[in-house]
């Protein structure tokens, strides 16, 4: 066994796992860096540390590799703080900090940070000793890659992790490369659990699908229409499975929850059996708890046993990987005869909602309505594109009014305004032949405009499309009402503004395209999509404009 330095050692275990871009504040894991680089791993500086790991986790949820990034110790903090986002949504992150050996004694920018990731880690220790460091990054990648995939954390010695970096490891560094992606393992369903899951799906007269994020994780689109196929049951997403299958078939009812379009929880809430495929049902999908009702069987496929029956009492469990449980159902239920009823007044209540969407999304107002925005969009993605969205309004108007069919794929905020621009700087590095588009609102873009020029200094054709109206639109009717007849400028605490984005973008170097006329969206995406670098297209929007609101069940509203 060959005794390397740290930082070489480091280095080509990232490698073997299969990274290919890094992204990091400096000024930390230099010498790594630079070994990286000899790798053919691309090093990509970011201008904070949230930034770093936002593009980390654009670049793991675009690919289903791990994503790896990196900050000083006075930057942990920070790091850790966007660690939130990908834990949420089940993203498998490495992030790796360095920090001093003194830090309880009043060292300069020292923090005791490593009890900051606790709450956003699935695995979190610190690296003293060099020889540890090959059995500790490994633990990382198995735990990053674990049945629930989430985010992990080595704090290593030193304040650029020098104490790692520099000593000779002579400890083995090989790696586990299929540790390197989701899911590393697809664990099949015990035929015992099968038996009971589909007798309970063979006994509902009105099933119905929600699929989550762990559907997507496992690539469980083509199983997934498949079942619903042959149970005639209607199918709903969270956000994080938006476009599993073509939002246009005709057993799509879109997005249930929170920030669904009414038609997704009216169905899920008529159904009396549901099967639940990768979803962990927290508030946002269930409308707190309300969608499916109360008492409604449910079926609940998951490859982390620990999450089904978390929220719903009456669930019986199927822990699997989704896809390898799904293609089980399948196969048990080909040939068998449904009725077919619930499915065709599902598609009657989708239809009827998109009927009278149909004129916003061809109004011609100015300022311009975000759902005509959003039917440009639907017709300007290419076929293969990535839609990476922002959480608010951003969210809500993508996962209700732009269809998507695979192999196009949506990547949305799990909750940090912020989040889109540089998750799609980290989408595009991590698929550099497939299109991106990021929909972020102006409240959103402000947190992260200096990435404006990580986006040019790497080159690559993005297109950011703001939907520019002023402030958050999302609260304006909340803060309003609060305010009431009372005296006083409730404008000051949720407007903002105003800002020529397509200016802001052009100081930075990058082509800006401003947008006022409705008729001008559509030339403005085609140019913006065609253009070889990144492209602002700032669009002025009209903060009246309400987005789609859920569907309440009548006994709650």
């Amino acid at each position: 066994m060959t005794a390397l330095a740290g930082a070489s050692v480091i280095a080509q275990m990232l490698a073997g796992y299969g990274v290919t871009h890094v992204f990091f504040v400096d000024a930390v894991l230099r010498r790594t860096l630079i070994e990286l680089e000899a790798l053919g791993v691309r090093r990509v500086l970011a201008h904070s540390e949230k930034a770093a790991v936002y593009m980390a986790d654009g670049y793991a949820r675009a690919s289903g590799r791990v994503g790896v990034c990196f900050a000083q110790s006075v930057g942990a903090a920070n790091l850790a703080a966007g660690l939130q986002d990908a834990y949420l949504h089940r993203a498998p992150i490495v992030a790796l900090t360095g920090r001093k050996a003194a830090q309880s004694r009043n060292a300069y920018q020292e923090i005791a940070h490593g009890p900051l990731f606790a709450a956003v880690t699935s695995f979190a220790e610190r690296v003293d000793a060099p020889d540890d460091l090959p059995r500790l990054l490994r633990q990382a990648f198995r735990a990053a890659t674990g049945p629930t995939p989430r985010p992990v954390h080595l704090d290593l010695l030193g304040l650029q992790a020098e104490g790692i970096e520099v000593p000779e490891i002579a400890a083995d560094a090989s790696v586990e490369p299929r540790h390197g992606a989701v899911p590393a393992y697809r664990a099949p369903p015990d035929p015992a659990d099968l038996a009971p899951a589909a007798s309970v799906l063979a006994a509902g007269q009105r099933v119905a699908i929600v699929a989550g994020a762990g559907a997507t994780l496992s690539g469980a689109g083509e199983a997934l229409l498949r079942l619903a196929r042959i149970l005639a049951a209607p199918v709903a997403t969270s956000l994080g499975a938006r476009g599993i299958i073509d939002t246009r078939d005709p057993l799509s009812v879109g997005t249930v929850g929170s920030y669904g379009a009414p038609p997704a929880n009216e169905i899920v809430h008529a159904a009396d059996c549901v099967l639940v495929v990768g979803s962990h049902l927290g508030d946002q999908p269930t409308l707190d708890w309300r969608v499916p009702a109360p008492g409604t069987r449910i079926v609940q496929i998951d490859a982390d046993p620990a999450e089904i029956g978390r929220n719903y009492p009456n669930t019986l469990p199927l822990p699997a990987d989704p896809r390898a449980a799904l293609e089980a159902l399948a196969e048990m239920f080909a040939g068998t005869p449904r009725d077919a009823g619930f499915a065709r007044w599902a598609a009657e209540r989708v239809a009827t909602w998109r009927a009278a969407m149909a004129p916003h999304f061809a109004s011609d107002a100015m300022p311009i309505r975000p759902d005509r925005l959003c039917a440009e969009i639907t017709e300007a993605l290419p076929k293969d594109a990535i839609l990476v969205a922002d959480t608010g309004y951003s969210g809500i108007w993508t996962a209700t009014c732009i269809d998507l069919a695979p192999p196009q794929t949506y990547l949305r905020a799990a909750g940090s305004l912020g989040w889109s621009f540089p998750a799609a700087i980290g989408a595009k590095c991590a698929c550099p032949d497939r299109p991106v588009l990021c929909f972020s609102g102006d409240g959103a873009i402000y947190y992260h405009l200096p990435e404006l020029e990580t986006a040019r200094r790497l080159g690559r054709p993005l297109v950011l499309v703001i939907n520019n109206n002023s402030g958050f639109g999302q609260g304006l009717p909340n803060v309003r009402r609060l305010q009431g007849n009372r005296p006083g400028h409730f404008e000051e605490i949720i407007r903002f503004g105003p800002t020529d984005f397509a200016r802001v973008a052009e100081a930075f170097g990058v082509r800006g395209i401003r947008v006022e006329d409705p008729a001008a969206i559509a030339p403005a995406l085609c140019d913006a999509l065609a253009h070889p670098g990144p492209v602002v297209v700032d669009v002025a929007t009209d903060i009246e404009t309400r987005a789609p609101e859920p569907w309440i069940p009548e006994e709650q509203r």
